[in-house]
């Protein structure tokens, strides 16, 4: 067993040193066998786990999950120690020098008159700290890791800011029903390529017409996706017969009912 002073309140410091301890040789094995690409999907689960925290606006909870992702933010930075890159004292100042550099309005003289100039400040500075001289290459950087719904939002985010976008949503509502006649043909001609290409062209326009009314395309399809598995739910209550035995009619009579009392 390891010596471990025991404390009535830990601090970032105690954290750093507990997540070493546990990487050591006769630490856990577990923690000893880990690796940056093993601990991908925890990093991933854990942040989704802080979003709902939020939903939640439960502090408790928020707090909790906060503590689950700065765990995942110290172990990678232990991995980097271990191989002699960086540490996490490396991580923090990075990021500090980052943020100073794109707050020139707090740290500097620049003068800013509102949030949108900010926004306007970050994104040139953003580039100028990546060396990005190109939108091309500011689009390149936006992380293929990302939710496709979010990353075609960021991609077309990128553009619109050079002027390459609808001036009203409309044209975006127009743009969609043209894409959905285009993979209506593309089904009609059953290549399977062309049908995966048109429907990807219908979604990243839906996209588009998303950001044009100011609506999180993400945050829309988990609503329309709770709200058919709500209606499911009640269709599975009132139907009288297991679901497999339902035909047509049925399937469409308790649909359109579940509709009514879900609204």
């Amino acid at each position: 067993m390891i010596d471990f002073v025991r404390k009535n309140a830990y601090g970032i410091k105690d954290l750093v040193d507990i997540v070493a301890i546990l990487r050591m040789p006769d630490g856990c094995p577990w923690d000893r066998e880990q690796t940056h690409a093993s601990l991908r999907r925890g990093l991933l689960e854990e942040a989704y786990e802080v979003i709902e925290a939020i939903e939640e606006e439960n502090s408790a909870h928020l707090q909790e999950e906060l503590g689950d992702v700065l765990l995942q933010v110290v172990f990678h930075a232990q991995i980097e120690r271990e191989a002699g890159v960086f540490d996490f004292d490396a991580v923090c100042d990075i990021i500090c020098k980052k943020l100073i550099f794109r707050h020139p309005h707090v740290f500097g003289e620049t003068a800013v008159g509102d949030t949108a100039e900010v926004l306007a400040n970050w994104e040139e500075l953003k580039r100028q700290e990546k060396g990005q001289q190109t939108v091309s290459e500011s689009m390149e950087a936006v992380a293929r890791s990302l939710p496709a719904l979010w990353r075609a939002e960021k991609v077309q985010g990128k553009a619109a800011k050079v002027g390459f976008d609808w001036y009203e949503p409309q044209g975006a509502l127009d743009k969609l029903g043209e894409e959905l006649n285009e993979l209506s043909a593309a089904m009609n001609g059953g290549e399977a390529a062309h049908i995966e290409e048109e429907l990807g062209d219908l979604l990243f326009t839906a996209v588009n017409l998303s950001r044009k009314l100011g609506i999180d395309p993400e945050e829309a399809l988990s609503r329309a996706t709770d709200k058919f598995q709500d209606r499911f739910a009640l269709v599975e209550t009132q139907a009288s017969v297991p679901l497999k035995e339902l035909d047509d009619a049925a399937w469409d009579k308790l649909w359109e009912q579940a509709k009514k009392e879900s609204y």
